[in-house]
C-alpha cells in the first residue's frame, strides 16, 4: 500500500446544489443528480446545505480548543462504552495490516433518556461528554449537530425519491436515531516513510450516511471506480457526502459505499466534522424493502443496531470483547 493519489479536478466528484430539495422547489431534479452520483463514486460534494457560516466556525473553534488542551483534560472526558466522549491516537484502527490511526476524535450524539433502562436500547446510546476545559463546547457542538443532521434528512428524503420511493421511506423509524457526530483531528504526519501509517486508514464508513465538513488542508483520498486513490480537494462552502455501508446494503450494493482515506502531508493540524446518520436501532436493513418482496438479495437482512454493534467492536480498541 502507498499513500500517493492522483491530483484531480474538483469535477471527478459530483457538486450539487441541495437547495432545490431543501426548499421543496424542485426536489426530484435533486434527486435525480444524488442517484446518479451514489451509483456512481458514491461521494457527492453539496452546496446550498443551510448550515450557516458561523455555526460552523464556532464548532471549529471550540473543537481545536479542546484537542489542544492537555492530555490530562481530555482524558476526564475519555471515551465511554456508549461510544461519546474523546479516543486518543491509536483508538482506532482501520485494519488488521495496517498500524492504528494517527486521528484523535471527540464523540457526542442524541443522548439518552436518564430515566430509560440500561443503554436505552442500544449500547451506542448514552450520555455525552463534555470537558471542562473548553466551557463552550457544548453548545457550539449542539448546534452544529441540529443544523447537519437536518442536512441528512433532506438528503434521505432526496435519496428515497430517487429511487421512487415514498419521500419518508428512509425515515420511518428515524425518532430515536443513533446518530453520532465527532470532531476529528489529525496532527501533521511528520514522517510519510511508513506507508502502514495513515491519519485514518483505507475504510468504508459503518452506518447509513456521512456528511462530512473538511477544513481547506486537504488530505482526504477516494477510491475511484477504477481502484486508483484520488485526492477529493476542499471545496470552500460545501459539505462531502458520502453512502456509507448501511445504505448500500439497503440498496443491494447499487448505492456504493465507497473506500477513503485521509493522509495529512500538509504540515498544519487538521480538522473534520462529521456527522454518521443513523436511524433507529430496530430499523431493519432489507434490500426486498426497497426493489420488492420477490427481489432476491445479495445479503441477508440485519438492523441498524446488530450491524453497528459489529463493526465497532471491530474497529474500536474499546469496544472489544475480552
Amino acid at each position: 500500500m502507498t499513500h500517493a493519489a492522483k491530483m484531480t479536478s474538483v469535477d471527478a466528484v459530483s457538486l450539487i446544489d441541495i437547495t432545490p430539495l431543501r426548499d421543496d422547489s424542485n426536489p426530484q431534479q435533486v434527486a435525480d443528480a444524488l442517484h446518479a452520483a451514489s451509483t456512481g463514486l458514491g461521494f457527492i460534494y453539496i452546496t446550498g446545505h443551510g448550515i450557516p457560516d458561523q455555526v460552523i466556525e464556532n464548532a471549529r473553534a471550540e473543537a481545536l480548543s479542546f484537542f489542544r488542551a492537555s492530555p490530562e483534560d481530555k482524558e476526564c472526558v475519555k471515551i465511554s462504552a456508549q461510544h461519546r466522549g474523546w479516543i486518543g491516537q491509536g483508538g482506532a484502527k482501520m485494519q488488521d495490516n495496517l498500524k492504528s490511526d494517527l486521528k484523535e476524535s471527540f464523540i457526542w450524539g442524541f443522548d439518552s433518556d436518564p430515566n430509560a433502562s440500561e443503554n436505552d436500547g442500544h449500547s451506542l446510546r448514552g450520555q455525552s461528554r463534555w470537558p471542562q476545559c473548553t466551557p463552550g463546547l457544548r453548545a457550539a457542538s449542539l448546534d452544529y449537530f441540529n443544523y447537519v443532521h437536518d442536512v441528512a434528512h433532506h438528503l434521505m428524503r432526496g435519496f428515497a425519491i430517487g429511487l421512487g420511493l415514498q419521500k419518508d421511506f428512509f425515515l420511518k423509524t428515524a425518532d430515536r436515531p443513533l446518530s453520532r457526530c465527532s470532531y476529528v483531528y489529525y496532527p501533521p504526519q511528520d514522517s510519510l516513510s511508513d506507508q502502514q501509517q495513515f491519519g485514518v486508514g483505507p475504510h468504508t464508513d459503518f452506518g447509513v450516511l456521512t456528511v462530512l465538513c473538511q477544513d481547506l488542508v486537504g488530505g482526504l483520498q477516494v477510491e475511484n471506480i477504477d481502484g486508483e486513490w484520488i485526492e477529493a480537494p476542499p471545496i470552500a462552502g460545501s459539505l462531502v457526502v458520502n453512502v456509507a455501508d448501511l445504505l448500500a446494503r439497503w440498496t443491494d450494493g447499487a448505492y456504493k459505499s465507497t473506500p477513503h482515506r485521509v493522509v495529512n502531508s500538509s504540515n498544519k493540524e487538521r480538522l473534520s466534522l462529521v456527522l454518521s446518520y443513523d436511524p433507529n436501532p430496530e430499523t431493519v436493513i432489507d434490500a426486498r424493502q426497497v426493489f420488492g418482496l420477490g427481489y432476491v438479495a445479495k445479503e441477508d437482512p440485519t438492523t441498524c443496531g446488530e450491524y453497528l454493534d459489529w463493526r465497532f467492536g471491530k474497529a474500536f480498541a474499546h469496544r472489544k470483547k475480552e
